[in-house]
This record gives C-alpha cells, sequence and structure tokens, in this order.
C-alpha cells in the first residue's frame, strides 16, 4: 500500500472527513484490520483565512508548499491538498515536490466526463466560483460547461461556509438557502451540481435534492484509495 499525503486543516472540519473517508476506503477494499497509510500536516486555517482574504495568494504558496515538503520527506508517495480553494496554489505547491499530486478538480471533472454531465453546477467558497482556477481547469480538461450561481448567491454561499461550515455549525436554514441555489442552478441547465467546497457536504446531502450531487471530498478519497492500492 502506498502512503498518501494529506495537507489539511482547512477547516480541520473537513480533514476529519478526509482521514475518516480514507479509511473506510482502505477498509473497504482490503478487509480485515487494514486502514490508511498516511502522512498529514495540518495548517492553522485561522492565518490562511486571513490571507484568502487579503489576496495574499502567493504567501499562502509558500505555506502549503513548505508543509508538502514536510510531507514528501515523512515518507508520502503521493500528496493530496484536502481543500478546493487552496487549489488556486497546486502548481505552487506541485513545483516544490517530486511526488505527484492528486488534484480535485481532475478526479472531479473526470467523474462527471465520465458520468455523461455536460453542463454542472459549482458551488463553493466566493474564490472558487468566481476565479477561474478550478471551474476552468475542469471547463479545458473535461469539456464540461460550468456554471455558478449568481452574485448575491456567491455571497450567501460564502458566508455559510466561513461562519458556520468551519466552525462545525450546520443549520437547517443554511441548508434551505442552498437549496434554493441548487434549485436556480437546474433552471439555468445545470444538470448536476458540485460539492466544490470540501465542508459543503456537512449541510446538504444526496438525500435532500433530486439534483444529482458531486461531493468532491468523496470522489477525492475514492481516487487517492484507488491510487494507494494499485500496483
Amino acid at each position: 500500500m502506498k502512503t498518501m499525503g494529506l495537507l489539511g486543516g482547512m477547516s480541520w472540519q473537513s480533514t476529519n472527513t478526509y482521514y475518516s473517508l480514507l479509511n473506510q476506503g482502505i477498509a473497504a477494499a482490503l478487509g480485515g484490520l487494514h486502514s490508511a497509510r498516511l502522512m498529514l500536516y495540518s495548517v492553522d486555517f485561522d492565518e490562511i483565512e486571513k490571507l484568502q482574504h487579503a489576496g495574499k495568494w502567493e504567501e499562502m504558496g509558500e505555506l502549503l508548499a513548505a508543509g508538502a515538503q514536510r510531507i514528501e520527506a515523512g515518507g508520502a508517495d503521493f500528496l493530496m491538498i484536502c481543500t478546493n480553494t487552496m487549489h488556486k496554489v497546486a502548481p505552487q505547491v506541485e513545483a516544490a515536490i517530486t511526488i505527484p499530486l492528486l488534484h480535485l478538480a481532475d478526479a472531479t471533472g473526470q467523474r462527471l466526463q465520465d458520468a455523461g454531465v455536460t453542463r454542472a453546477g459549482l458551488l463553493g467558497t466566493r474564490f472558487t466560483m468566481e476565479q477561474d482556477f478550478y471551474k476552468q481547469r475542469i471547463i479545458d480538461n473535461f469539456g464540461i460547461d460550468v456554471i455558478v450561481p449568481e452574485a448575491g448567491d456567491i455571497e450567501i454561499i460564502h458566508k455559510v461556509i466561513y461562519d458556520e461550515l468551519c466552525l462545525g455549525i450546520v443549520r437547517g436554514e443554511s441548508r434551505a438557502t442552498y437549496l434554493a441555489v441548487i434549485d436556480r442552478l437546474r433552471a439555468n441547465g445545470a444538470q448536476a451540481v458540485i460539492l466544490g467546497c470540501t465542508e459543503i457536504a456537512m449541510l446538504v446531502k444526496q438525500e435532500h435534492t433530486t439534483m444529482r450531487l458531486y461531493d468532491t471530498t468523496t470522489i477525492h478519497c475514492e481516487e487517492a484509495v484507488k491510487l494507494a492500492i494499485a500496483d
């Protein structure tokens, strides 16, 4: 089994989900008492969040690259950045290490393409929804049209992530708000919705809507398990 490298803590709520899903996946694949072989480096998200909203992406890239180097030095065979938003600095991180990066957007785009989805809505932080580093990669590499909510909805989605979900707070009224946004994406032609923030699946699950949901955390972990046990 290969050793997975996890660059996490953004937020620790979602990294906790990563740890659980990876171990569940290995146990299901190998049986018995098997569990995931991994290295985890967890940042202080308060520091990252302040830099995000100050637009200091280069500085964040340096912080994550240093964490990735520690993971590689610890013996990891490949790296996962356990957050959608911070894939903005994925090129900077990749340049600092020699082990491969399992890119979250690529794993998600492949899953959408395999399912025949040609137009998908994207929910995530304001950075992920408004900037091109994530959605354009899916558009360019997988030929999938990615659409985002209107400006007012983007701000609401973003606020719930940082003020509630990253703190482990799950509110029914916030779920209703998200589901209304999903319905508006459906009306705009979305065949499916990408839950493009690792915390969103804490709030919105497939049982809450008839729209097909693609939880990027689950997809990322499933692909990591395949890679870890591959010959």
